[in-house]
C-alpha cells in the first residue's frame, strides 16, 4: 500500500464509510505476507515510493509465480528481473496481463500507470553486446515511470557515433552508460555532460577483461567527476537509481 492509500483508508474509517473490522481486514497482511519461501514486503512502496521488485534468478518457477500472484492481488505494480520465459509463462497463466521483455529478461504486471516526469533518462551502450544489460536498465526505468532515450553502439572505437547524439543526451536529466571491454565510455561521457552519469560495467570482453572486473575498475577510477558506478551487469540497479534522480522535485 502507498501512503496515500493508507490515508484514504483512515479517512474512510473516521467518516464511518468503513468499519474498523473492514479496515483490519484490508490491513490483515500488513506489513508483509509470509509464503514460507518468501516474505513479501507490502510497506516497501510507502517507505521508498516503489513496490518490492522481484529478483527471479535462483527462484523456482513456482516461487516466482506465487510471489507475483500475491503482489498482484494487492494491486501493486510488479516487476521481476532476471526472469526466463518459463517463469513468464507460469506468471501469465495466473495473470494474463503480464508482459515479458525478453532482451531485458523482465516480467511486468502493471496495475497502476505511473506518472512520468517531463525529463528523460539517457541509456547509452558502448557496443551491441552490451544491449541486454542496457535494456534491463531502460525497461526498469520505464516501468518505474520515466521516459528513456536510447543510444546504442556508440563506443570509443567510433566516438563520432556518440557525438552525433550529444544534443539529445545533454537534454536528459541523468545518463546511464553501459560498457564492457575497458569501460572507457563512461569517462568520455562524464567529460562531455553536466548531468550525473551512472556507469554500468558489463561482463562483455575477452580474457583480460576478467568477466567485467577490468571495466569495473576503470569506471571506479574514472577521472571524470560525476560518474558513479554500479555492480557488473547490474542494469536494474542503474535504472532504479536513475529513476530516483529523475523523479526528485
Amino acid at each position: 500500500m502507498t501512503r496515500k492509500e493508507i490515508e484514504i483508508l483512515l479517512r474512510e474509517v473516521s467518516k464511518g464509510e468503513k468499519s474498523v473490522d473492514q479496515a483490519m481486514e484490508i490491513l490483515r497482511d500488513f506489513p508483509y505476507t509470509d509464503l514460507g519461501y518468501a516474505r513479501i514486503d507490502h510497506q516497501r512502496e510507502m517507505r521508498t515510493g516503489y513496490p518490492e521488485i522481484v529478483y527471479c534468478a535462483g527462484k523456482t518457477i513456482e516461487q516466482v509465480a506465487g510471489i507475483f500472484r500475491v503482489m498482484s492481488e494487492k494491486e501493486n505494480n510488479v516487476v521481476g528481473t532476471r526472469a526466463n520465459p518459463e517463469m513468464y509463462e507460469a506468471v501469465r497463466l495466473l495473470i494474463p496481463s503480464a508482459i515479458y521483455y525478453p532482451e531485458a529478461r523482465i516480467i511486468s504486471v502493471q496495475k497502476k500507470k505511473p506518472v512520468c516526469p517531463e525529463t528523460r533518462i539517457a541509456v547509452i551502450t558502448a557496443g551491441t553486446s552490451d544491449i541486454p544489460v542496457a535494456e534491463e536498465a531502460a525497461v526498469t526505468a520505464e516501468l518505474l515511470g520515466n521516459n528513456v532515450f536510447r543510444t546504442y553502439d556508440a563506443g570509443v572505437a567510433g566516438i563520432h557515433r556518440l557525438i552525433d547524439k550529444l544534443p539529445e543526451i545533454r537534454n536528459c536529466r541523468v545518463i546511464i552508460v553501459v560498457a564492457g571491454m575497458e569501460g572507457a565510455l563512461a569517462s568520455v561521457v562524464g567529460g562531455l555532460v553536466d548531468k550525473p552519469v551512472i556507469a554500468v560495467p558489463t561482463s562483455v570482453g575477452y580474457g583480460a577483461s576478467f568477466g567485467g572486473i577490468s571495466a569495473l575498475l576503470a569506471m571506479l577510477t574514472s577521472c571524470s567527476a560525476g560518474v558513479t558506478v554500479v555492480n557488473i551487469d547490474n542494469g536494474f540497479g542503474a535504472g532504479f537509481s536513475a529513476s530516483m534522480i529523475n523523479q526528485m522535485s
